[in-house]
């Protein structure tokens, strides 16, 4: 994995698909992969696990997230963790990054060597027998490599023989343990190890006279030790009030505890075996050996203690290591019966067991320095703040459509609690479902707002002057705006990591900033000090106007601020001029929504007239459920790709824009008469037309079927498609629609219209 592929600024301010889509876009996971993940296909199965272990009645999930920022030895590594304790993908994300800046980590380790144990008791000459074992040495390997010759050939096999004396308790006499060490390569190498232990023990009791008893392996795998080592300067451990010295000495303090104290030991080794815990599980290794041998390791000396070692370099820089066993595996059973252990392999991207005890090292040695860093400076608990808050929105049952925005208020409250989390619910519901502020209506409001737009039927079409049926989203993008003395326009997205300044030279703009500069240009606002801060609630490029709603949002904010009097149709105008900038050549059906948030038949602006925008009054709410692909929709592309086959064959094209015409036209009769039925019906041909038009995807495929297969009357991709969403007419009741979906690991959202 080349540098810099690991870092990826704020990964964890995206949605879970925009996480995936990321990682198939940066070629961390391949085509099979990245749809095994959206679809939910790479969890084990209940098949499979009954043949793995007894007595199974069904299979419990962990969560799978990615620890970033990690070089070791020069590369660059994306680490699959498998834990459900928050906070620890952060910190170990967090600490990386700083080591990453420092050089990151040095790592080494020994050969994979495990070593299986034969007892021989009942021995009337023990010196001799012990003489003669070692004596015979040779001849012992040569019986043990000849039941394994493949282990052999890859350069494994048993190495070495050694023979331990050991007296009995209470006077019961003398024993002798044989040592046989042998090397796995890629394999865990239990049955291995066991299966040599067993074909030797006639030859062991021939050799000494004696009684073999046990023979099996040792989980004390101290012959295969990994090594991970760090030095950071002190400019990287500033951390706020607290200089680089003080970070430094706090982290040696801390650790000097766990050196000197089994109890304190006992706490810092478990923060150790936090991260290498969860790689072992999700490369399916045996974390349990691997815990055993760790503790086992670190009371050596007769004296249980830390792990890790921190202290003072030569140049005053902070110095950290750890050495322990990590007897791993990268071939065996997990790999070929649990698909998403072998997924967390091809992501990791390791070529040899020794490498991947590396990686476990740098990663336990990563986990301990953060966990030190963080009890010795502003202390563990505000890092698990905002992990608390989601914890107990979940519990609260909040919906994932608004799930980021109690959030937010919850932390913004203090008062982290299931109660809170209810209320502030209730809030953002009823704010969610109130009438858009316009104009003078929205002074004083805390957020300016603009509109999402799903559109039931007529996307494409609409742009050549045919009609559509579009519904609003409320309050899908919100904005405020704050005078600031830092000089120039700060622009931040929280949720999507984005922060800049806009240029003010038209001609330095990226294609990211045209879009706010026409506002600023416009309005004649440029000169000005403030920071926008834009809070989504839906995601972004899913065809749900979100680059409208954004547009208007801002343009209503700064209305607010400054006091600019505009009308709804000079925020429209000035909305649209910013969706030339992002989809070409737009219907106008985005900006219009985003600034009216009305249901609406709509046909755009031609031959002189203006555009149709005729309000949909229906009998109750329409309910619609929104599947969100988590592939983006980038509207441009479809839209282009489409005008392109238009001017190769105008005819037909023109043929097939009537044809979504008409449908769009009997879905408006249909809504009037309130036909449910009927209205399903047109919206699945409809999604059959847009289809034919090369404009959908197999993620809004498996979405159509999904919602069709769970009850909805109708279910088509909304928007330009690609990608994005689809849009699905639920008469009979949003649940079970959004149940299906959700349990494909897919996001939804329930929108009620009218």
């Amino acid at each position: 994995m080349t540098a810099e592929r690991s870092r990826i600024p704020k990964f964890y301010k995206l949605s879970v698909h925009d996480r995936m889509r990321l990682m198939h876009e940066r070629g961390w996971v391949d085509d099979n992969d990245y749809r095994a993940l959206v679809s939910g296909d790479h969890t084990l199965k209940v098949g499979t696990a009954d043949k793995m272990i007894e007595n199974v009645v069904g299979v419990m999930g962990l969560p799978v997230g990615l620890a970033l920022n990690f070089l070791i030895n020069g590369k660059d590594y994306v680490v699959p963790l498998v834990v459900e304790e928050p906070s620890i993908v952060a910190a170990l994300s967090s600490a990386a990054k700083i080591v990453r800046s420092a050089g990151g980590f040095e790592t080494s380790s020994t050969d994979p060597v495990l070593i299986g144990q034969v007892q021989v008791c009942d021995i009337q000459n023990v010196a001799r027998a012990q003489a003669q074992l070692v004596q015979r040495k040779q001849e012992i390997l040569d019986l043990a490599n000849s039941l394994h010759p493949a282990m052999v050939a890859r350069g494994g096999g048993a190495q070495d023989l050694e023979v331990h004396l050991h007296h009995l308790p209470d006077g019961k006499g003398d024993m002798l343990v044989v040592h046989l060490l042998v090397d796995t390569r890629d394999a865990m190498g239990a049955n291995l190890v066991n299966t040599m232990c067993e074909g030797i023990a006639s030859l062991v009791e021939a050799i000494s006279g004696g009684k073999v008893f046990l023979r099996i392996l040792s989980n004390l795998s101290d012959r295969a030790l990994a090594r991970a080592k760090v030095v950071i300067p002190l400019d990287k451990l500033v951390d706020g009030e607290y200089d680089g010295e003080q970070v430094r000495d706090g982290v040696i303090l801390a650790n000097d505890f766990a050196r000197v104290d089994p109890y304190r030991a006992t706490t810092h080794n478990k923060g150790v075996m936090n991260g290498i815990d969860a790689v072992a599980l999700a490369t399916g290794n045996d974390w349990r050996a691997i815990e055993a041998a760790a503790h086992a390791y670190a009371a050596r000396s007769g004296r249980y203690t830390s792990m890790t070692r921190w202290y003072k370099g030569e140049n005053g820089e902070l110095v950290g290591e750890i050495e322990l066993p990590l007897k791993v595996g990268t071939v065996g059973g997990p790999l070929q019966s649990n698909p998403t252990v072998a997924l967390n392999h091809r992501l990791l991207g390791i070529e040899h067991a020794t490498e991947l005890a590396e990686v476990m090292a740098a990663v336990g040695l990563a986990q301990n320095f953060s966990a030190i860093k963080a009890l010795s400076t502003s202390g563990i608990q505000q890092g698990h703040m905002t992990l608390h808050a989601r914890s107990v929105a979940m519990a609260a049952k909040v919906p994932a459509e608004l799930f980021d925005t109690v959030v937010e208020r919850l932390i913004a409250s203090g008062e982290i609690k299931i109660w809170k989390a209810q209320q502030l619910l209730v809030e953002v519901r009823k704010q969610a479902h109130a009438p858009a502020a316009t104009g003078a209506e929205a002074v004083g409001q805390h957020k300016a707002a603009g509109y999402g737009k799903v559109i039931l039927l007529g996307e494409h079409a609409v742009v050549y002057g045919s009609h559509c049926i579009a519904a609003p989203v409320p309050l899908a993008i919100q904005a405020r705006v704050q005078e600031t003395d830092a000089g120039g326009v700060q622009m931040v997205i929280p949720r999507w990591g984005v922060e800049y300044r806009l240029q003010r030279d038209p001609a330095h703009r990226d294609s990211f900033q045209k879009s706010l500069g026409i506002i600023f240009d416009r309005l004649g606002l440029i000169e000005r000090s403030m920071r926008i801060e834009v809070y989504p609630n839906v995601p972004r490029a899913h065809g749900l106007g979100g680059s409208a709603a954004m547009a208007v949002a801002i343009i209503r904010g700064l209305d607010v601020k400054y006091g600019l009097h505009l009308s709804d149709e000079d925020v429209n105008a000035i909305a649209f001029e910013c969706e030339k900038i992002a989809h070409g050549t737009p219907s106008g059906i985005d900006n219009t929504m985003a600034t009216y948030g009305k249901f609406l038949l709509y046909r755009r602006a031609q031959n002189g007239e203006p555009a149709l925008m005729r309000e949909i009054k229906v009998k109750k709410p329409l309910p619609l459920v929104i599947g969100m692909s988590g592939k983006e929709s980038l509207t441009a592309r479809t839209v282009g790709d489409v005008r392109e086959a238009w001017q190769r064959d105008p005819k037909l094209y023109e043929r097939i824009f009537n044809e979504i015409d008409e449908l769009t036209l009997a879905a408006w009769k249909a809504l009037q008469a309130w036909d449910l039925p009927r209205l399903g019906d047109l919206m699945n041909v409809c999604h059959g037309v847009l289809n034919g038009l090369k404009v959908s995807s197999w993620e809004l495929e498996e979405l159509v079927q999904i919602a069709r297969d769970a009850g909805a009357a109708g279910a088509k991709l909304t928007g330009g498609g690609g990608g994005g969403s689809i849009v699905a007419l639920c008469p009979d009741g949003t649940q079970p629609v959004m149940a299906a979906l959700r349990s494909r690991g897919y996001q939804c959202m329930e929108v009620q219209v009218g």
